[in-house]
Parts: structure tokens; sequence; C-alpha cells
């Protein structure tokens, strides 16, 4: 049996943290002893792991400027205080402080592994975690395999790092069946007769939900009847409460809050957005593909290799406020093209299988155990 460490900072509501979950929950427990630990704990996404994933925090909640604090400790030693048994493999499974970690494992486990899920197009942004650019080389240099979520994701990070060369791109795990039997689920806060838009996702500036806000204003104010939801959670719901407010939109925007469900909510949109200023591989989209849900995003890493380079599964828009507005109304304008978009949607969705993806994890931990 293969004993695999994960490390993530936490099991929050974000994307990477909810597909590591899906991943550990799927993977054959007969091949592989499974621990996953989080650098801090309180994470709602630490309820969903299955019985026999061993699972683990080093602190019980976040340390304000903790990123800041680790840098006074070296790799190595950080490894010493996080990791505390013998692993076949150690898995980073997202960039940054938990690559840090991980990459002070060596020599004691020759196989480590790292996840990046997010777009890097600096030096400065790779390197944040890190006490230089330099060190930020040393440290990946360590890793056996680097995981990237999306082609544009390795592309950024091979541009970034041009001397490593063990890249490759895996697409992150949804439980596609689970997806489907929650959606089920009633959701009477659905109740309206209006168009319904939807995005998922915490409500942090990364997201740019104000975007989605004030375009739905515009739509308001130019009749369309159309209805915004925004399940999620984050320290911008205050000010998103008081632009709701402020221009009388509480008929027409809805916060949700994290919900443990949002598939229910997903799946009777008639439109799903992404408004977002950087992405890595969009899960929201991804479960709304499946959902057979259209979707409407600006151009972020990923999206040309979910829907398509020429829009064929979903409508890419220039990464402004202004031109997603003109591709929520062209849709909203079009109805033949909206239910178009509604079936090529679903038959996209088909391909998220989570077997498929799983099996390509697995057998990546295999064969870097196997090379020399």
């Amino acid at each position: 049996m293969i004993k695999i460490l994960f490390l993530i900072h936490d099991l929050g509501q974000g994307g990477a943290e909810k597909v590591l979950v899906n991943l550990v929950n799927n993977m054959d427990p007969f091949k592989f002893d499974i621990h996953v630990t989080a650098l801090f704990g309180g994470g709602v996404n630490e309820q969903f792991l299955k019985p026999h994933i061993h699972y683990h925090y080093i602190w019980p909640k976040a340390i304000p400027g903790n990123s800041w604090l680790m840098k006074l400790l070296t790799p190595k030693q950080l490894h010493k205080l996080c990791v505390h048994e013998t692993f076949d493999i150690e898995v980073s499974y997202l960039e940054g402080v938990s690559a840090r970690i991980i990459s002070g494992g060596v020599p004691a486990c020759k196989h480590l592994v790292t996840w990046i899920h997010g777009e890097q197009h600096t030096h400065k942004a790779a390197a944040g975690a890190f006490r230089s650019l330099k060190e930020a080389k040393w440290c990946y240099n360590q890793f056996q395999k680097i995981v990237c979520v999306a082609e544009t994701v390795k592309t950024d990070f091979c541009t970034l790092f041009p001397a490593i060369s063990s890249c490759d791109v895996l697409y992150n795990t949804v439980e596609s069946d689970r997806i489907l039997s929650m959606a089920e689920d009633p959701a009477p806060e659905f109740s309206d007769n209006k168009i319904r838009l939807i995005a998922v996702g915490s409500l942090k500036p990364v997201k740019a939900f104000d975007r989605l806000l004030r375009i739905t204003n515009r739509l308001i104010e130019e009749k369309y009847n159309v209805h915004l939801y925004i399940l999620g959670r984050g320290p911008l719901e205050k000010q998103f409460h008081e632009y709701i407010k402020q221009n009388s939109l509480t008929s027409n925007i809805t916060l949700l809050g994290y919900q443990t469900n949002p598939y229910k909510y997903v799946a009777k949109a008639d439109l799903f957005l992404c408004s977002s200023h950087s992405e890595g591989f969009s899960t929201a989209a991804t479960e709304a593909l499946i959902l057979g849900v259209p979707v409407c995003t600006v151009e972020v890493s990923g999206m040309k290799e979910m829907l398509g380079s020429n829009n064929e599964y979903g409508v890419i828009t220039e990464n402004s406020e202004n031109s997603l507005y003109l591709g929520i109304k062209r849709l909203l304008d079009d109805p033949n093209l909206l239910a178009a978009y509604r079936k090529n949607a679903k038959k996209r969705g088909k391909c998220f299988d989570t077997k498929h993806t799983v099996e390509a994890t697995e057998k990546m931990f295999e064969r870097i155990l196997s090379d020399k």
C-alpha cells in the first residue's frame, strides 16, 4: 500500500480545497493509505472527508500574518514542525506555503509532488510565499512532479521557471454522480419567475462579484427581468449587502451564503456566471456544465479548455465588466442561443468523469514511485 500525504493550507470553501476532498474520497483505499493535513483547522470541507481518510490540522485556526511568520523558518524546519510521519509520497496540493513546507521533505522523502492551481503571471506573484525568487526556484526544484490544473496554468509556470521540466496537466476531480443526485433537492428560495443568474465562490476581491452586482443593476435599469443569486461567504459580504440595499436591489439580488448543497441552486439557474480576475480550472464552472447549465465567463485560465476555443460549449468574453455585461445581454436577448448552450453544456459536462480524473492521478503517483 502506498502511504501518501496531502498538505494544504486549510479545507475552507475554496475550489482547490473542494477538489482535494473529491480526489482523496475517490482514490482506491486498497492501494493508498491517505493522510490529509491542513495547516489550519475549521474549514467547511473537513466534514465531507470519508471516514478512512486520516485527517488532522497543525493549528486550530489561521494565525494573522502566518505567511510572514513562516518565512522566519526554513523549509526543512517547517517540514519538521508539520510532518511527523514517514510517507512514500508527500504532496503539496496548493502552490505557495504548503509547497515551501513539502519541499523541505528531502532527502527523507524522495517523492515530492506539488499542485499549481492558480495563474502566476509574474515572478513576484509566484514567489510571494517564499523568502525570495531564488528560494522559490530551489523549492520547486525539489519536486519530482509538478501538476498544473490547466494548460494555461502550466504555460505560466513554465515561463516563470523554464529550468523546471517535470510539469504535467491533470484536471480537477469532480463527483459528477453525487452532484447530479444532490441537484434534485428543492430550492425554495427560487420562487419568482425571473431569469435566474447564479455565481459561486468566496466573496473575495479576486472573484470580482462586484462586477455582477453592477451588471445586474444595469440590466434591471434596462428592464431585464433577472435575479442574481450568489453562493458563498467572505470579507466583502457586508459591502455587497450595502450595495444591494442602496440600489434597491433586494428583489433582484440574493446572497445565499455558504451552502453544503450548492447544486440544487445551480441546477435550477438559467445561466452560470464567472466574473473572476483569475482562476485555476474553475470547479464551480465545471459543476455547472455537469448540471447542464449554460456558462458565461470572462477569460481566465482553463475556460478555453473547458468551453472550447470558439465558444462551442459556453460564452467566453474579454476579462472586463463591460464585455461580460455584453455577453450576458446577448444570451438574454436570444432564448434560442441560450437553449442551444444549455444542450451543449450538458454534452460537455459528461466529459468530466470522476473515474477518469482519479485514475489519471493514481497512475501518476504509481509512475513516480517506479521512476529510478
